[in-house]
């Protein structure tokens, strides 16, 4: 399935002896990741083909007279396709090539130097751990130092991930993203313009039946145990009174199995809840609470006149998702770091045999279209179990090869569309003038 990865702004700027170049601002589930140059791309997708052949995604042709506004606009369009396209071969997305190229950008991008480091990692519970780093370390060295450190079974080490996660003053929770695994969180701790900003480990599953895979180790247990009381306290889970009771005594007792076994029993359990957004249904500008995860997507609803509706939509009812960008880009020469404007997230669903579009809105965005596809993977995984003849690839567990024509049965659930024609980008006048740029200036 598709990254993340958009351009939403392009920006030209001259170098130090009076050329011209463009600077593509890249963002990542809704974060810059990193500024770079058409010219670095290409040499980097030169130096993928020389490893990978012909199996990458098509890369923008150089133009060698003047490009017009429509040309600059085509490049890059097609440049973002190429950036979301590119990582889906995990033998890309996990080599070298790859991984060095996007740590280096990141580094220049923020003017990081690579060097010795202290990272906290705050852990289900309120408490953290203090890890010793390298600023270029990325997300997947930095986890399997935090599972080290705690004693984690090596083997479960893909059910988590490390996540940006924010603490207000009222002490609610919000997740922003999940940080990928080629991304470095020093940087984007640094670079992350939120206030109150962590990072956090969490476990990364949507289907609740998995802890059953983590009950033999007993760090995974108590990682996953303290999760389910934050999330009961923070009220991202809902027990009845009868089994908030039970619960307090497991919990009293310390006996943390039979926490986590009536857990799984309680409404929304292993999901995660978005921060208040709006959504269109049943009519635009209802208030919102939305619950992801178990292969659901849950919202209360309060409609305008105060009176609340609780709707449940089954992943198997949804067709496809698209994210979309709206409102302005600002302050285009400055410190920008994430997308400072509204995002909504649009899936279409069907309801009495009939296709229907649903609208939330939310900064979020990226982050529920992240857990819609780690369902969607998670399903993909339990059929293939179920029928061993039936091999589909799962995208976020980097297998190394796939069944295309199995997976293709499942591509429409993945249909990831985070630019269309909705999309309004306003950038000042002086960015946009293309028709005197060159491609030796870039």
């Amino acid at each position: 399935m598709k990254m993340h990865f958009c351009i939403p702004v392009s920006q030209q700027r001259s170098d130090v002896l009076g050329g011209r170049y463009v600077l593509y601002s890249v963002y990542l589930d809704g974060f810059l990741f990193c500024r770079v140059r058409y010219s670095q791309l290409h040499r980097w997708n030169e130096q993928l083909q020389r490893v990978f052949g012909s199996c990458l995604p098509p890369f923008p042709p150089k133009y060698y007279l003047a490009m017009t506004t429509a040309m600059a606009e085509e490049r890059r369009n097609q440049l973002e396709i190429y950036l979301q396209n590119l990582p889906l071969d995990p033998n890309v997305l996990r080599s070298d090539v790859f991984v060095d190229f996007l740590k280096q950008l990141q580094l220049s991008t923020f003017n990081i130097t690579m060097k010795k480091a202290s990272l906290d990692i705050f852990l289900p519970g309120g408490k953290s751990i203090k890890i010793e780093i390298l600023t270029s370390d990325t997300v997947e060295r930095v986890l399997e130092a935090v599972t080290h450190r705690l004693g984690l079974c090596r083997e479960l080490l893909g059910y988590f991930g490390l996540f940006l996660i924010q603490l207000n003053k009222k002490g609610m929770l919000s997740v922003m993203k999940k940080m990928a695994d080629f991304e470095l969180p020093h940087v984007s701790l640094l670079s992350c313009e939120v206030e109150n900003c962590q990072i956090g480990l969490r476990k990364w599953y949507m289907d609740p039946s998995l802890d059953a895979v983590l009950m033999d180790c007993g760090v995974a247990v108590e990682l996953i145990y303290l999760q389910a009381v934050q999330d009961i306290e923070k009220e991202w889970a809902k027990p009845t009174q009868a089994q908030r009771e039970k619960l307090a005594a497991f919990q009293k007792e310390d006996n943390q199995t039979k926490f986590l076994e009536l857990s799984r029993e309680v409404q929304h359990y292993g999901c995660l809840q978005l921060d208040p957004c709006t959504c269109d249904y049943p009519e635009p500008g209802c208030l919102a609470v939305v619950s992801v995860g178990n292969n659901e997507i849950s919202c209360h609803i309060t409609l305008p006149d105060d009176q609340t509706r609780d709707i449940v939509f089954q992943m198997s009812k949804v067709k496809c998702w698209q994210v979309t960008f709206l409102g302005t880009l600002l302050d285009m020469d400055g410190p920008q770091r994430t997308l400072n404007q509204n995002l909504e997230l649009r899936f279409q669903y069907s309801e009495d045999s009939h296709w229907q579009w649903f609208v939330i809105y939310t900064k979020q965005a990226f982050l529920l279209s992240s857990c819609l596809k780690k369902m969607i993977s998670e399903k993909m995984a339990k059929l293939a179990a179920e029928d061993p003849e039936m091999q589909i690839e799962v995208p976020e567990q980097g297998k190394s090869e796939g069944n295309h024509r199995q997976q293709s049965q499942w591509k429409d659930y993945s249909n990831f569309l985070p630019r269309k024609s909705k999309v309004s980008v306003k950038v000042a006048e002086d960015d946009c003038v293309w028709g005197t740029i060159k491609e030796e200036d870039l």
